[in-house]
């Protein structure tokens, strides 16, 4: 078996475009990954694959660690960001095909699983009918009597953890994030505090507590804001709270101050960013994205978690085959806690797969299919095409 073709392709999903790697071998097998970002270079990370393509093209497919690290090598004078997104992409769709090939599932090349099911948590909940709600096809968050209804949907579906953002429902609902727009800092600390004590107040309403929030607040505020908002929530009963530092001794000295859990590290890319958040205690739950970097280097990533007694949660929010990869990298590690899950999406996200996710009362059912256990159907992704 040789890789015939390396390739990138897109569909437009609403607010962002879904990327995909798909290699295929001279046998006419195909091995899919995906590598979707909202906030980075769609064609960055198109750029980098197709320079690495002549480096893939024509080898053997399954020993994937030598390709990875051939890549890997050829790229370290450019560490991170697309590049090591793109990689992960390349890697994936290499162990698509490999477990393909040998008529198991990925995480058989791993030990197998660890489990049968892992919870989901509905995320984004609120901040897609607040943002996209005429894309997704879902009610408006005009109020919080509106939230409130939301949670009592939560519940319903079974869910019993669901995550939030900084959402300001209205007649032209808001969802801030100064972090990556308008500007942030401290001095918005107290607007993002009354926004969310009255949006999880709603959300408290609707569950009865019978669902838990998680708030994540993203790059939107620094290590002072994050305790004031930390202290406020404290009230709430949180999972955990979500945040984004590039400074592991600042995120230590957030952990320290603040009354709940804290989660962090769906930015971060391979192990060795990881190590000096673990090594200054600054998580108690180690967010990572599988897809962005790459199954294999994601499960290292978990190892090394399991030696500090950190839970892993993947960070999750594109099409069903990421969802797919995620819930195998669950069954492949010992410390996964739970599964990030949007229940929210472009109403034909299920026309693009050939398998759905298997979901029954807030628990995902490991896939056991070969591969990934799922494929992505081009005709329908042919119906979507981005640019637009």
């Amino acid at each position: 078996m040789k890789v015939a073709a390396l390739e990138t392709l897109f569909c437009a999903a609403g607010w962002r475009p879904w990327i995909f790697v798909k290699a295929t071998a001279d046998d006419g097998s195909v091995g899919w990954a995906e590598v979707t970002e909202s906030n980075g270079s769609p064609h960055g990370i198109a750029g980098v694959v197709a320079d690495l393509a002549p480096l893939v093209v024509g080898r053997d497919p399954r020993p994937v660690e030598r390709t990875y690290w051939d890549l890997y090598r050829a790229t370290r004078q450019s560490p991170g960001s697309v590049v090591a997104k793109a990689l992960a992409g390349i890697e994936n769709a290499l162990l698509d095909l490999k477990a393909r090939a040998l008529g198991i599932p990925v995480y058989e090349l791993f030990g197998g699983p660890t489990r049968d099911a892992i919870p989901l948590y509905w995320s984004h909940c609120g901040t897609t009918r607040a943002r996209a709600w005429e894309v997704t096809k879902t009610p408006k968050l005009a109020s919080y009597d509106d939230v409130a209804a939301l949670g009592r949907e939560v519940v319903a579906r079974g869910y019993r953890a669901f995550k939030t953002n900084i959402v300001l429902p209205g007649e032209e609902p808001r969802v801030l994030m100064p972090g990556f727009r308008e500007g942030g800092g401290q001095e918005r600390a107290e607007e993002i505090v009354r926004a969310l004590v009255a949006l999880l107040e709603a959300f408290r309403e609707g569950t009865g507590d019978r669902a838990r929030p998680i708030v994540d607040l993203n790059f939107n505020l620094g290590p002072e804001g994050i305790v004031r908002v930390a202290r406020s929530l404290e009230p709430f009963d949180l999972v955990w709270l979500e945040v984004d530092l590039y400074d592991a001794v600042a995120l230590a000295d957030v952990r320290r101050a603040a009354p709940m859990p804290i989660c962090s590290g769906e930015n971060l890319l391979g192990s060795r960013a990881f190590r000096p958040y673990l090594e200054q205690r600054a998580l108690a739950v180690a967010s990572v994205d599988v897809i962005w970097n790459g199954f294999h280097q994601a499960k290292k990533i978990a190892d090394l978690a399991e030696t500090f007694e950190v839970t892993c949660a993947p960070h999750n929010y594109t099409s069903h085959l990421a969802t797919f990869i995620a819930a195998q990298w669950c069954a492949a590690i010992p410390n996964a806690r739970i599964l990030e899950f949007d229940v929210d999406d472009v109403p034909w996200r299920d026309e693009l797969v050939t398998v759905l996710p298997e979901i029954s009362d807030g628990e995902i059912r490991v896939p056991a299919g070969p591969g990934w256990g799922v494929d992505v159907r081009e005709d329908v992704l042919a119906e979507h095409p981005w640019p637009r």
